[in-house]
């Protein structure tokens, strides 16, 4: 019996262990995102910086994720790849880092596919990324030629890559600004195309095997705003009452209608070779200061959802976080409406955000005088989508809140047609000169109804009006988690519907 007993211990001492191990380890994952500030309902890596959402594609049931990675610090550097997958665009698993800095130089922002026909000769459905190589060694040297792009493979859906032995696929022409790389599957010409940022306009190419690629055309030089230099492309169909309209997305630094970065936007028609705009006026995906870099996943068929990084390069690197910088917004489905003779992309939350609900207060034809939502809903615990309709919009606040006396306002000033965001006051605000301004976007809607979404976290709040046309993101930075909800008007607004959905984290 005694060596019975021992032989047992000997098998499920290991095994203890492990999930004591386990539980640790899953302990120490929950403590991370319990950090002060922590997005409970965005993406943000465990410890380190990030940036630019990258290579996003969707493959066999998982969105993967990679991201704009500096695992050895919390402020910008050494770029890498870093790595996350999700089955629903909310809750995700970050996994090791996907692609290291090689002789080529750190590896900057790109995309991936997936090459079910084989063209690249890597194997049927191998994703492919395709990146941009940047040489700080070159950079120092003062070479103008530091940006060049470069492909690897992976064979197991993402866990494991092989860098491409004839990088770079695309030699840098004599520019510095060469980045970028946005690749998709042309179907009429059988071909791939590539968006690339080249200094202040876009570049076309087009590759039959993801390896040599050929010029097609520019766009841009003198269309557009050009307050800084334009990164992260995107070109997508996006379908209306039959009709394919093409939206070429292009991310500017700085520039934005806020100041600092933004995501500037085109329509029109795309034929494989040449984009048509149908018009020059420069539209903005998202008025608030803290939505750059996004871009669309792949794979994904007529569904075209867009994600972007939360922050701004006027402030990324020294917002008050301590153990990581930065996260993603909330994943978007985009959509086209058209408003008097213009087409115009709208944004509206993924209805995959509803998973996370947990309780709801709902109520009809409230006068929003002066009414504390929280008081009847209950207190704000964490995060939170707010939602309203009214049958004739007219001049609102809706305030978040806590105890020490901080606060963010936001709602929509008739007289000037305009939503705002303040958040002067919303808790540290010092770190950046400018961080306080008031952020305005233009109501495009000429309806007199409306719809509006908020999706608040501790540290952020997405602004979604009239279905998404008008869209704002911020972030903020209170020294307590805001508690309560007010919404009043001397306008007499008339509140015809209202919903204040609590939401569980997606961390817990």
């Amino acid at each position: 019996k005694q060596n019975i007993m021992i032989a047992k211990m000997k098998w499920l001492l290991p095994a203890l262990c492990f999930a004591f191990f386990q539980t640790a380890n899953s302990q120490t994952k929950d403590a991370a995102y319990m950090e002060k500030h922590r997005p409970q309902i965005h993406f943000s890596p465990k410890k380190g910086w990030m940036n630019d959402p990258n290579g996003m594609v969707f493959f066999n049931g998982k969105y993967h994720l990679f991201f704009q990675h500096n695992p050895d610090s919390t402020v910008w550097g050494p770029m890498h790849w870093g790595h996350a997958v999700s089955t629903d665009l909310v809750h995700w698993e970050e996994l090791p880092i996907a692609l290291y800095p090689d002789a080529l130089g750190t590896i900057f922002s790109g995309s991936a596919v997936i090459d079910k026909d084989n063209t690249a000769g890597f194997g049927a459905n191998a994703m492919v990324a395709i990146y941009t190589s940047h040489s700080h060694a070159m950079e120092k040297e003062g070479f103008e030629k530091v940006e060049t792009q470069s492909i690897a493979y992976s064979l197991d859906e993402g866990i494991t890559w092989t860098k491409y032995k004839g990088n770079p696929v695309l030699p840098n022409p004599g520019i510095r600004d060469f980045r970028d790389p946005k690749v998709a599957w042309y179907e009429p010409t059988k071909k791939w195309i590539m968006t690339l940022a080249t200094m202040d306009h876009i570049t076309f190419y087009s590759s039959p095997d993801l390896k040599n690629w050929t010029e097609e055309s520019k766009f841009g030089k003198n269309i557009g705003a050009h307050g800084g230099v334009w990164e992260c492309p995107d070109i997508f169909p996006l379908n209306h009452e039959g009709k394919q309209v093409w939206v070429l997305i292009v991310n500017i630094n700085p520039g934005g209608p806020n100041g600092g970065s933004a995501t500037q936007y085109f329509t029109g028609n795309f034929d494989g070779h040449v984009f048509t705009p149908d018009d020059t006026e420069t539209k903005w995906l998202d008025y608030g200061p803290d939505d750059y870099a996004g871009i669309t996943w792949s794979n994904t068929g007529d569904r075209k959802i867009f994600i972007g990084w939360m922050s701004n390069w006027a402030y990324a690197n020294i917002v008050p976080t301590v153990n990581w910088r930065s996260a993603n917004t909330i994943a978007r489905e985009l959509a086209i409406e058209k408003t008097g003779d213009k087409y115009l992309v709208s944004s509206a939350p993924v209805k995959e955000l509803d998973i996370l609900k947990a309780t709801s207060y709902n109520a009809k034809n409230v006068k929003a005088k002066n009414i504390n939502i929280t008081a009847k809903a209950g207190k704000l615990n964490g995060p939170a989508i707010l939602k309203l309709t009214a049958d004739e919009l007219k001049a609102f606040n809706i305030t978040l809140s806590n105890n020490a006396g901080e606060k963010v306002v936001l709602g929509y000033d008739k007289t000037a047609n305009q939503y705002f965001i303040d958040r002067s006051q919303s808790g540290k605000v010092d770190f950046a000169k400018d961080f306080g301004n008031k952020i305005i976007a233009p109501r495009f809607s000429a309806n007199k109804n409306t719809d509006i979404t908020l999706v608040i976290d501790v540290a952020s709040v997405e602004v979604f009006a009239d279905k998404g046309l008008s869209v704002l993101t911020a972030i903020f930075f209170p020294t307590s988690d805001y508690t309560d909800i007010t919404i009043s008007s001397k306008d007499g607004f008339v509140i015809k519907t209202l919903n204040l959905s609590h939401l569980n984290s997606a961390w817990k």
